[in-house]
């Protein structure tokens, strides 16, 4: 054979054997996970939005955006961890962490990171944990502390034993690497790196004495142990050096899951100086604006290793937007909420209704929205699937595959056949199809303040549960509930099926 054939069959198996390599490559996972960050924040959902968002609008784009995406919870822990395993949260319980709190884990839970590290993945967990750890106490609490209207027990610096690792975190649940200080409003106010504290507080953080102002609303710190001279403005910025660098240690031919979980923009509302005034929204549209900051420096961090064409991005967040944004909306006309009734704690839809985008380069078409209806828990089975991960029987009770909606296919919608909401253990919603019942006369946790009713034209109801169409209603201003009696009955009996069984896939 001649020598120019033999190079051309050369160059021809060189290019096959690359093709093949890149099409059995498994792709890259960077979850990027908000605190209390509104439907409306975004701008590219918000069309009344004074808050710029560019780095969010540029990753909808390049991806894909649900308009009909819901957490677990309108809460913190709770959606995490439904987050982390593809269950419901209230499988387990209802209540966030609190400080120095047990593991919401059992350890037979089989957590998405585990599943990741049967496929071979690197997994690392940044930023704000919430969920528990096994701390080793040398005592009973030795402070107390009047909050919110009631004597509380509370650790002191010297009733912990700093010295030994602090398990039952995130390496206890299949990650192999973690930074961060576990959550920003509780103690310890200290970073942590892996299982260890990288310096014991010996101070403590008071409910006043912290040294700096907030840009908007109150600090909201639990009091505990500090480090001396901890400063609350330099933890997301620290949190985004952190990923950054860890982006830049990874390599192409070693597939990672990196879940990078952002204390912002929760309270305490703390932009730093150099993103004050960047909105039209005050103190918090200028930390949300830093928030998206922090966005493009993941995605630009990705882009400059070379690793941006074979990674899977996800961005949500845990729940709606604190009580703050009713102030803010009649003060600045930024609606954090958007179009739809409620926030944070609540089963109304402003709750638990958040920002969804995934971006997955030649899998995912560019600047695509669907309106699937879709929960957070559904990441798990959909990122077992890409993978080709086994998921046990018992794992992912709840979770449904989206990887038709994603890939653009035609599929049987609605995909789920009904989404359970819930924050608290006596108000519980379900949406199937358009319709949606609520067991309760209103589905706030808090009573809306007069002048934000005055501003919007929200009523209060009074039937014994509600019902509400969707597609045609989605600010849930129409109360069907004494106008379908059956429909009422069927979704009141789907609920108590629902809650009554061990997973809600329908197979």
């Amino acid at each position: 054979m001649k020598p120019s054939k033999i190079l051309a069959l050369l160059l021809i198996c060189i290019a096959f054997s690359s093709c093949s390599e890149k099409e059995s490559r498994l792709p890259n996972i960077v979850i990027i996970y908000a605190d209390d960050m509104g439907y409306g924040d975004l701008n590219c959902q918000n069309p009344d939005s004074k808050i710029p968002t560019p780095n969010l609008d540029k990753l909808a784009s390049e991806g894909m955006r649900f308009t009909d995406a819901h957490s677990s919870s309108g809460i913190c822990s709770p959606s995490r961890f439904a987050l982390l395993t593809g269950t419901y949260h209230w499988r387990r319980q209802h209540g966030i962490v609190g400080p120095f709190g047990k593991p919401f884990f059992q350890d037979s839970d089989i957590t998405l990171p585990q599943i990741l590290k049967t496929k071979n993945y690197t997994t690392a967990c940044i930023g704000k944990w919430h969920l528990g750890w096994d701390w080793e106490f040398k005592n009973p609490p030795s402070g107390k502390v009047m909050q919110w209207g009631k004597m509380r027990d509370v650790y002191h610096s010297r009733d912990i034993d700093w010295s030994q690792p602090v398990s039952g975190g995130p390496l206890a649940r299949g990650f192999d690497y973690y930074f961060g200080d576990g959550t920003i409003n509780f103690p310890p106010y200290a970073w942590i790196e892996n299982d260890r504290l990288l310096e014991p507080p010996t101070e403590e953080m008071g409910l006043d004495n912290i040294g700096y102002e907030t840009k908007e609303g109150h600090w909201e710190f639990r009091p505990g142990p500090r480090l001396k001279d901890w400063n609350p403005y330099e933890v997301l910025p620290t949190l985004t050096n952190r990923t950054v660098e860890w982006i830049n240690t990874q390599e192409k031919e070693q597939p990672f899951f990196l879940y990078f979980s952002l204390p912002s923009p929760h309270a305490p509302i703390i932009p730093n100086d150099e993103f004050d005034g960047k909105s039209q929204a005050g103190g918090y549209g200028d930390f949300m604006f830093q928030t998206d900051w922090v966005v493009g420096q993941v995605l630009k961090a990705l882009e400059e290793k070379g690793l941006e064409e074979n990674t899977i991005v996800i961005f949500s967040a845990d729940n709606g937007t604190e009580f703050y944004a009713w102030e803010r909306a009649e003060k600045y006309g930024h609606f954090s909420m958007g179009n739809f009734r409620g926030l944070k704690r609540d089963v109304w839809e402003g709750g638990h209704h958040v920002p969804f985008i995934v971006k997955w380069p030649g899998k995912i078409k560019a600047n695509t929205v669907s309106e699937e209806v879709i929960s957070q828990v559904d990441i798990m089975a959909t990122l077992a699937n890409i993978t080709g991960a086994e998921l046990p029987e018992n794992a992912a009770p709840d979770s449904y595959d989206l990887t038709e909606v994603f890939s653009g296919n035609t599929y049987e919608s609605p995909l789920r056949e009904a989404t359970i909401h819930n924050t608290f253990e006596n108000t519980w919603g379900i949406r199937k199809e358009n319709w949606l019942y609520i067991n309760d006369s209103t589905g706030g946790h808090r009573a809306l303040p007069e002048s934000f009713k005055q501003l919007t034209g929200y009523t209060d109801f009074n039937t014994k549960g509600l019902l509400f169409d969707m597609a045609n209603d989605s600010e849930q201003r129409i109360n069907l509930y004494e106008a379908h009696p059956e429909k009422v009955a069927e979704m009141d009996s789907l609920l108590t099926t629902y809650r009554k069984s061990s997973r809600t896939v329908v197979q």
